[in-house]
């Protein structure tokens, strides 16, 4: 039998692996998770650079709200980084959630990056 580990690992490269077919060279938007804050980066596959990130640990977030592990967090962490990459001329991304399901935390931050003007 497999770990949880093991499992998040092959839905992880399972989730990847859909994405390189259809991101046609956009950056990446991907999203890490764990039980007290929340991290987003803009990845160049290509490059193989950070084009923008954001988290809970970032001295714009802490300006902005008080706790680092709900849904309000990390919609704030998609607003950071959504403007990030606007600022640094990215318009367009494809969002890979890893191997997390999309919903709650990680649904909130990819709404507020689509609201803040990200497409994906």
């Amino acid at each position: 039998m497999f770990t949880a580990k093991e499992l998040f690992e092959r839905r992880r490269a399972r989730s990847r692996a859909k994405l390189r077919k259809v991101a046609n060279g956009q950056p990446r938007l991907t999203v890490h998770r764990s039980s007290k804050h929340i991290y987003a980066q803009i990845i160049d596959d290509q490059a193989g650079n950070t084009m923008a990130a954001a988290s809970t640990l970032d001295a714009d977030f802490k300006k902005a709200s008080k706790t680092t592990a709900d849904a309000a967090a990390a919609a704030v962490v998609g607003k950071l980084v959504a403007e990030r990459a606007k600022a640094k001329g990215i318009d367009a991304v494809v969002f890979d959630r890893g191997g997390y399901i999309f919903h709650g935390r990680v649904k909130a931050l990819a709404d507020a990056a689509r609201e803040a003007g990200l497409k994906f």
